[in-house]
């Protein structure tokens, strides 16, 4: 496999390090200090096409792949995982959702204001009770005539208060069915549906991460996506596509705390040679190279499988579980070698430590990772 990166993935990356100096870099503490989620940026990242990298142009998309989009992903995580994050969830989740299983007249409907971040989008999933254990879910849907009615409340969620449409996984059926959830597109403004707690987390933290209630929030049979019941197999899948989001954001963490490290270790002197010249530290930085390198083709090979729409699901898993942990261990080693100052606000690479930890935890933990990729190494 060859995946040195096309013209178009470099002129996409140049795009966003041109964008992302001027419009996101100078805000990157002070977004982070305040807890802001800055949606002014998202509407600008939508008209560079970013919000909607996936999306066929004939929705108002760029209409890119898979490949283009773990460049989108990573280039921007190299200034900021809270934007990164964002981005991501918004494109593979939501986005995500709605493309792969929604029909014509949805498509119509929600794309063009998703893909252009005229409405910026969540997905539900999570509850408080029911982390990796999706299928306990409490938040219920019943038919009402050709309504339904849902009640409940999902957390972690992002955007889970500023979206204006969520994708919502709620129970239809019978408890831990597989075939007992169903997907929902909930517009907001809809009486019943509003956002609950914001969290305040040690890291992404301009990525609004919020509470969204429901209660006896009605919704018109037209927003259910597929088919009654396929809502649990539906997000199995969506999260296969989500994973290398998070792999992709991994990367662009660990990249961006690895370029950081080089940099202070070329120019920080030590008994009269740069840091860079003791073993210690060179050490550091090879097993970072190395790391990020295995790290980047595990991301692209699953990448490429969905291009192709081949099954990647312990692919995809591989590549999160193994990218969210190497994100984790180049910015503990990042920090070390700034020494007392990597502990400051005044470097990036604090930020770039408190915000690797979520990529383990997101989207399904490490643990849920190894869980997957042993099943499916077993059949």
């Amino acid at each position: 496999m060859n995946f040195e990166p096309t013209e178009e993935q470099q002129q996409i990356a140049q795009t966003i390090r041109d964008f992302g100096k001027k419009a996101i870099l100078p805000h990157v503490l002070e977004w982070d200090e305040q807890q802001e989620f800055p949606v002014a940026l998202f509407k600008e990242l939508g008209k560079l096409g970013l919000m909607g990298v996936l999306v066929p142009e004939q929705y108002g998309g760029s209409g890119l792949g898979y490949l283009e989009y773990v460049t989108v992903v990573s280039e921007i995580a190299r200034f900021c995982g809270a934007i990164g994050l964002s981005v991501a969830a918004h494109n593979s989740l939501c986005t995500g959702h709605i493309l792969q299983f929604g029909n014509e007249e949805q498509k119509q409907r929600w794309l063009p204001k998703l893909a252009t971040a005229e409405w910026i989008g969540a997905w539900g999933l999570t509850e408080p009770n029911t982390g990796s254990d999706a299928m306990n879910m409490k938040c219920v849907a019943k038919q009402d005539g050709t309504d339904w009615i849902i009640d409940g409340t999902k957390c972690w969620i992002t955007h889970g208060k500023s979206c204006d449409v969520a994708v919502v996984i709620a129970r239809t059926g019978d408890v831990r069915d597989s075939h007992g959830m169903t997907a929902f597109v909930v517009e907001k403004g809809t009486p019943g549906f509003s956002g609950g707690k914001k969290e305040n987390k040690l890291g992404m933290r301009a990525s609004e991460t919020a509470e969204m209630i429901f209660s006896n929030c009605r919704i018109p049979a037209a927003n259910v996506l597929g088919t009654v019941g396929d809502g649990f197999i539906q997000s199995m899948k969506v999260l296969d596509g989500g994973r290398i989001s998070i792999a992709a954001l991994s990367l662009g963490i660990a990249k961006g705390a690895r370029d950081a490290a080089l940099k202070y270790a070329k120019e920080r002197y030590q008994f009269d040679q740069p840091i860079a010249s003791f073993q210690g530290v060179s050490f550091k930085l090879a097993d970072m190279a190395t790391e990020i390198e295995a790290a980047e083709l595990l991301t692209l090979q699953a990448a490429d499988m969905k291009n192709r729409k081949e099954k990647m699901t312990q692919q995809a898993a591989m590549a999160k579980y193994y990218a969210s942990e190497v994100a984790v261990r180049v910015a503990n080693d990042a920090v070390q070698i700034f020494g007392g100052y990597g502990y400051t606000k005044d470097f990036p690479v604090e930020k770039f430590y408190r915000d690797a930890k979520l990529c383990t935890i997101g989207e399904g933990t490490s643990e849920i990772q190894k869980i997957v990729i042993a099943r499916e190494a077993l059949r």
